[in-house]
């Protein structure tokens, strides 16, 4: 995780673009990554959301309003908590920081806990400090895949209650 206040943290988010994200997820990216989350929501009710941002305004990377506290507003306006069985998990990359933070419905929460997050989010950002942001995205929705299956398995086909393509705030 990155410096979540001061000077250098205010400069990165203040460079750090759209074309940042163009760039680690072209649009050929983003569709293997919605096919992987189609994929690894196979065999469970739980869903999986993606959101991708380059930068934070400038005054909230400066105040150190943190990477977590955004992935929990993302969580929020993407409505992943509105999921039947209360088990949706977002994955937020904050690509300023470097940061992958993941946000979990308490029913899939209270199921895995903290440190099966962490876990994952320590895999996502080796991969993304060699340059390997599609892997390391996909790798983690098969890990989150693994865990839904495991704790909602699906009892029928059920429907996709949420969007499967990350969705990129620019």
């Amino acid at each position: 995780m990155a410096n979540t206040s001061g000077f250098g943290r205010f400069f990165a988010h203040l460079c750090t673009t759209g074309r940042c994200i163009d760039r680690a997820f072209p649009e050929k990216a983003l569709d293997r990554i919605e096919a992987a989350v189609t994929a690894a929501e196979q065999g469970t009710s739980g869903q999986i959301r993606i959101g991708i941002e380059a930068s934070l305004p400038a005054v909230a990377a400066f105040s150190g309003y943190s990477a977590r506290e955004r992935a929990i507003d993302v969580f929020s306006q993407l409505r992943t908590w509105d999921t039947e069985h209360n088990n949706g998990v977002l994955i937020y990359l904050l690509m300023a920081d470097k940061d992958v933070e993941i946000v979990a419905d308490r029913g899939i929460h209270r199921a895995v806990g903290d440190a099966a997050w962490q876990k994952i989010c320590k895999q996502m950002e080796t991969r993304f400090a060699k340059g390997e942001f599609e892997a390391g995205v996909i790798e983690g929705a098969q890990a989150i895949g693994e865990l839904l299956r495991q704790h909602y398995p699906a009892q029928t086909q059920g429907k996709n209650e949420l969007p499967n393509r990350p969705f990129v705030y620019r």
